[in-house]
Formats: structure tokens, C-alpha cells, sequence
């Protein structure tokens, strides 16, 4: 699982995390929005502890 660098809003955990599964994208940002507090802290560490996927130009 990679943080998205071509399909992100803030650092693209969101957009990877529905890559590696699957779905849309929004459906994975609608669900951390619902889960609020704790998808909060959450995204903060996969934000920091997730690879960045690389761009294919």
C-alpha cells in the first residue's frame, strides 16, 4: 500500500489506500470523515509512515 502522488487531496493516503483496495477514492475520504476523531490520528501516521507511490510519466 502507497500514498498516491498523482490522485491526492492532502498527501494522498486516501487515493492509495483505495488503489490497494479497490474502491473510489471518495468513498475512502467520505469514510474517514464519518470515523472523525479517531481516522484523524490515524491518517496522521499513515501520512507519515506510508511510502509514496511513484509517478509513471
Amino acid at each position: 500500500m502507497k500514498r498516491s502522488v498523482t490522485n491526492h487531496s492532502l498527501h494522498g493516503v486516501c487515493a492509495g489506500i483505495a488503489h490497494y483496495l479497490g474502491l473510489y477514492p471518495m468513498a475512502i475520504r467520505l469514510l474517514f470523515i464519518v470515523t472523525l476523531p479517531f481516522s484523524f490520528f490515524l491518517y496522521i501516521i499513515l501520512a507519515n509512515t506510508m511510502d509514496a507511490d511513484r509517478a509513471s510519466f
